[in-house]
């Protein structure tokens, strides 16, 4: 379990800040931020919708954070309900009902019409000033619409079917968009009513004693006599026993949500605890009813009800209780592919000379520097197994300049940069790099993305020199870059808890704002990955046992949620209408089939395999879903080379398809189920290819055929290191296990096997 202090992640530091004009710069080791951003720098609207008693870093990039961007908030989507602050309350819908799909996406998003919906408001109030967060717990949020004299407070979450309200100086109004509902249980004398509307059915809890008015008409009222508290419940279904199973949670609110995790180094597995918090408005406490998602109830120790709500992400099981607990095996991961029989060294030779010449890019934005950043960081391993000592020796200076370069926030003679640095952003809390990209500064975006290349490169050089990551060096300012993206600690006073990783949806969020109709959204899935694995790295280079099974927790759950969302590798969860192999962007409201950036179906399916990577093993753990996805890449780019060249009158290409700029990435994917065909179309490339950006030849090159010789990756065998990989090769199993540490280590795998690891070197057997 974690219960953690600031100390946990940055002991020991001493926090000095040199005053500059308007700008302080604050000293971190042997690094520094600025505490506030550079003059002209763009940052986050000044505007934050939240009471007055919220002082803590507001949580981004959450599935509800629009609520703090906008007067309102867009649709937010906690499932199995949508929501929506709107002048006159709360917007309540339920997607469920009426879930489609096309070869676009699979649909479930709120209408912009009104639709089947319904809107709790107040009945001392036609309209609301604004919606304002008014708390937070892990995965439930507060908005509080009107004051404290005369308003209502809704607190809402994910997995929870409740809507839970508090009213003060009058009572709840329930408006129905279209028609009036049809009661199916309780008259106006009853506090609970059970009511469909269209192809949906609610329940409303209004205190014991409350009597209604309306019924009947579009507009329902409760007289709860001054109590105040209410509930409303979107049910499974409609019958009797439904209904009184839901009366008896009803009355339970939940006021808060925990995640906790741990990680079995022996056994290598990820277990996470998730509890709610509730308190029995009246008679007695008996917990809460929560629909888990599939990446849970594959995994999980729960008292499921046999029910179910279907969603965008699939089917959510409906269980009772205060909570659940889930277990899974890390995924394997390597710093590095192993050097195999059939690598030619004097090929390897050329390839790195080829990838380290000419100059380095050593400044640039976060995005781009930080792609720069992994290229080197994957390239040292594979530089280190083969003794290529001025290769290793040219990438690890490469990554300490740029890294060093980029974590000091002064100029030699103390005054502050224009460039090439972090600052602090005190109204939201949250630390953002100059140059920014995509919206990382005023919109928050994607610093999971920036900063893991970041924290990878910065794990490559940490387990290789460990006293280069000491908080006292550049260590302390390398925890700040992984407390701003994913903070284990509630009470950190810098940064919110987990700002880009939503531990009950089970994945990462990208847009700090969200303010979308489709809720917030993310895209590059693996990298994410990418920066979980920095995390999880890392923590074991420095030997931070909290920093390390954080990254176990955010690495295993993310891979998990990848592979029934974004891949749905056992081909369970999604509509028969839609075809595509893979989503390639999750929205809260949505699963696309497309990019922000191209339409092309090499960006469609590579932007959720790179960077690939030792991390990137999990995308051959269902190797009947790669061959199944590949083969679609292949028809779909053979369709859209056709339609290109139909608009220039020109005849379709024949042959293999041509894969473009990222044909290394589509390579390497390839290997994973057949790597004679990866190598056959790698000897074909032109004599100048170049790689994509953040991947290298050398990568490419050690990849295809390490995978030529070890085979298949192993998905059911753990390892007592998180850096272990099984492959099977025909009736040939291969063990690789890559030790961190500075003594001999043996590494025990889940079939039996033990592997010998010798001092900070790689293991195979």
């Amino acid at each position: 379990m974690h219960t953690l202090t600031l100390r946990t992640l940055l002991p020991a530091l001493t926090l000095a800040a040199t005053t500059l004009s308007a700008v302080e710069v604050v000293k971190v080791g042997a690094g520094s931020y600025l505490d506030t951003l550079p003059p002209g720098a763009k940052g986050p609207q000044a505007q934050i919708y939240k009471t007055a008693d919220v002082q803590s870093p507001m949580p981004t990039n959450d599935w509800w954070s629009s609520l703090a961007w906008v007067q309102y908030s867009d649709v937010m989507y906690p499932h199995p309900l949508a929501l929506k602050c709107v002048e006159s309350g709360l917007r309540v819908y339920y997607p469920g009902a009426n879930i489609t799909a096309n070869n676009s996406a699979i649909f479930g998003f709120m209408a912009g019409n009104g639709g089947d919906d319904l809107i709790l408001g107040h009945s001392g109030l036609e309209k609301f000033p604004d919606a304002r967060v008014a708390g937070w717990s892990d995965w439930f949020v507060t908005a509080q619409m009107g004051d404290a004299a005369k308003g209502v407070r809704f607190t809402f979450g994910h997995g929870s079917p409740f809507v839970y309200a508090q009213y003060s100086g009058g009572d709840p109004v329930v408006t129905f968009a279209k028609q009036a509902p049809e009661i199916f249980s309780g008259t106006e004398k009853d506090a609970v009513l059970g009511l469909r509307v269209g192809k949906r059915n609610y329940a409303l809890f209004a205190p014991t004693g409350s009597t209604w008015t309306g019924l009947g008409t579009t507009k329902l009222e409760a007289k709860t006599n001054g109590k105040g508290y209410f509930s409303l419940a979107v049910l499974p279904d409609e019958k009797p026993e439904t209904l009184a199973r839901f009366r008896e949670a009803a009355y339970s609110h939940v006021t808060g949500s925990k995640v906790a995790w741990t990680f079995d180094e022996q056994r290598s597995t990820v277990s996470a605890t998730y509890s709610f918090e509730t308190k029995a408005m009246e008679g007695t406490d008996h917990g809460t009813l929560f629909a888990l998602y599939p990446h849970q109830w594959r995994y999980a120790k729960a008292d499921l009800t046999g029910q179910s709500y279907p969603s965008v992400r699939g089917p959510m099981k409906l269980a009772s209780g205060h909570g659940f607990t889930t277990t899974v095996n890390l995924p394997p991961a390597l710093p590095g592919m192993p050097l195999t029989a059939s690598i030619d060294k004097a090929k390897l030779h050329e390839l790195l000379t080829t990838d380290l010449g000419g100059k380095a890019q050593l400044t640039g934005d976060t995005y781009w520097l930080g792609k720069q950043l992994g290229r080197w960081a994957t390239i040292l391993p594979l530089a280190e197994q083969a003794g290529e000592k001025d290769a290793v020796a040219e990438c690890d200076q490469r990554i300490r300049a740029a890294l060093e370069d980029f974590l000091t926030a002064a100029e030699a003679d103390g005054k502050p940069e224009a460039k090439g640095l972090f600052a602090y952003e005190k109204n939201w809390g949250t630390l953002i790099g100059y140059p920014a990209s995509f919206g990382s500064d005023n919109e928050l975006n994607d610093h999971h993305f920036h900063y893991g290349y970041f924290i990878r490169a910065a794990g490559e050089i940490a387990r290789r020199d460990p006293a280069w990551a000491a908080d006292a060096k550049w260590g302390g300012m390398l925890k700040l870059l992984i407390r701003d993206t994913a903070s284990p600690d509630r009470a950190d006073q810098l940064f919110p808890f987990l700002r880009n990783f939503d531990p009950y949806a089970g994945h990462s969020w990208a847009s700090g704002h969200a303010r979308f109709a489709d809720g917030n959204n993310n895209e590059s899935s693996s990298e994410a990955v990418n920066a979980w694995y920095g995390v999880l790295l890392y923590g074991e280079a420095t030997g931070d046992k909290t920093i390390r099974d954080l990254g176990a927790f955010l690495f295993a759950t993310e891979i998990s949620a990848i592979e029934d969302y974004w891949f749905d590798v056992r081909g369970d969860l999604r509509p028969a209408d839609y075809k595509p192999s893979v989503v390639t962007m999750v929205w809260g409201g949505k699963g696309a089939n497309g990019t922000w950036f191209s339409g092309d179906p090499v960006a469609i399916h590579g932007i959720n395999f790179l960077p690939v990577t030792g991390a990137s093993l999990y995308l051959g753990r269902w190797p009947e879903y790669a061959r199944k996805n590949y083969d679609a890449l292949v028809m779909e780019k053979i369709a859209d080379a056709a339609k290109q060249a139909a608009k220039k009158n020109q005849p379709a290409p024949t042959g293999p398809p041509s894969w473009g700029g990222w044909s290394d990435i589509i390579w390497m994917y390839r290997a994973l189920t057949d790597p004679a065909d990866a190598l056959q179309q790698w000897n074909a490339r032109p004599a100048a290819y170049k790689p994509e950006a953040g991947n290298s030849l050398t990568q490419t090159y050690v990849w295809l055929t390490a995978l030529s010789d070890l085979g298949t990756v192993e998905r059911d065998v753990a390892a007592s290191t998180p850096f272990a990989a099984v492959f099977k090769k025909g009736v040939k199993s291969t063990h690789v296990a890559w030790n961190l540490s500075a003594q001999p280590k043996r590494v025990t795998f889940s079939d039996g096997v033990v592997v010998e690891c010798a001092p900070h070197a790689l293991g195979v057997k």
